[in-house]
């Protein structure tokens, strides 16, 4: 992607993205002719509008906006810690939303509408108000890392202290599906829940871009520069935090999305954080339809679910990336 400029590959990885959300309303694993699509599109109380504009449509949709927000995400954490191996987990967003999503389903809570989510949510917003507080005081990236992977670690254990103490199998399993990540079964409703979430995370993203080119910089420079890197930090913490919570509460912990999509557009704006958030956006948006397709399509006797599928494309494809990259760091 070196070969074309910032603002042609976002107009090309929206066109793909366009191509690959109709793909996956029109395909699946009903094979609808022609005829019955023509009567999805004219007859909104037909069957074949029932299987596209219900289920089809907003698993669709609900993927473009997951991918969108991990996508989104990782950009921002990658330019923030100044780390190519940053991603939307490496805080401990994701796991305090997974722990708070997990509590919900053992406690029943799952029984009312949007109380998962809003569980996921809170565990999200806890981790984004503890990186807040301890960045504040400790600037540097390292440490920041080192706190989320102790965040992260309590999360994922007392996660697994659920498991143990689960009064029942049938929550347990409920508990092991969700955390494997999926779109299945997602509603027009769960598509509501994630797109104001993303578009205020990218409204704060954008604004924390400047601080994000000047940290490419070095510390010293940013510190020097005259803008606000406190705020502009903070507004940063809040995007990451915002969109990696807003992506599990609706669709469970997805790996690899956040870490890869950054790296597939990098090349395309020279490494400029700022430049990185669309693209990368986009980009996390066509890795996840793309990848819910392909897990509906694969012939299985049970569905794969999405993070482990992400997992088993995402882990080679980065591997990849990483062998590329060590080339030119050799040349």
């Amino acid at each position: 992607m070196t070969s074309v400029g910032p603002r042609r590959l976002c107009l090309v990885l929206a066109g793909l993205v366009a191509l690959a959300t109709v793909a996956a309303v029109l395909l699946g694993e009903t094979a609808f002719s022609i005829g019955q699509l023509g009567q999805a599109l004219t007859a909104p109380t037909s069957g074949p509008a029932e299987v596209l504009w219900t289920v089809r449509a907003p698993r669709a949709a609900t993927a473009l906006m997951v991918g969108a927000a991990l996508g989104l995400s990782g950009a921002v954490m990658q330019g923030l810690l100044r780390n190519p191996l940053a991603d939307p987990g490496v805080l401990g967003v994701s796991a305090l939303a997974a722990l708070g999503a997990a509590g919900a389903i053992v406690l029943g809570w799952a029984a009312f509408p949007g109380a998962v989510e809003i569980a996921a949510l809170v565990g999200a917003g806890l981790a984004g108000a503890l990186l807040v507080l301890f960045s504040a005081r400790v600037r540097s990236p390292e440490a920041l890392i080192l706190f989320g992977v102790a965040v992260s670690s309590f999360a994922g254990a007392a996660t697994a202290l659920i498991f143990n103490l689960s009064p029942s199998p049938i929550a347990t399993a409920e508990v092991m599906s969700w955390l494997l990540g999926s779109v299945q079964n997602r509603s027009w409703i769960d598509v509501a829940w994630v797109t104001p979430a993303v578009l205020a995370a990218a409204a704060l993203a954008a604004l924390a871009a400047p601080g994000l080119r000047m940290l490419s910089l070095g510390e010293e420079t940013a510190r020097t520069s005259g803008l606000p890197m406190a705020r502009l930090r903070l507004l940063a913490l809040l995007a990451a935090a915002l969109a990696t919570g807003a992506a599990v509460a609706v669709a469970g912990v997805i790996g690899f999305v956040g870490l890869a999509a950054p790296h597939l557009v990098r090349a395309a704006v020279r490494g400029d954080p700022a430049r990185l958030l669309l693209p990368s956006a986009l980009a996390g948006s066509l890795m996840l339809v793309l990848a819910d397709l392909l897990a509906r399509l694969t012939p299985t006797d049970q569905e794969l679910k999405l993070g482990v599928f992400t997992a088993l494309v995402g882990a080679p494809l980065f591997a990849l990336i990483a062998w590329r990259a060590a080339r030119e760091w050799r040349l």
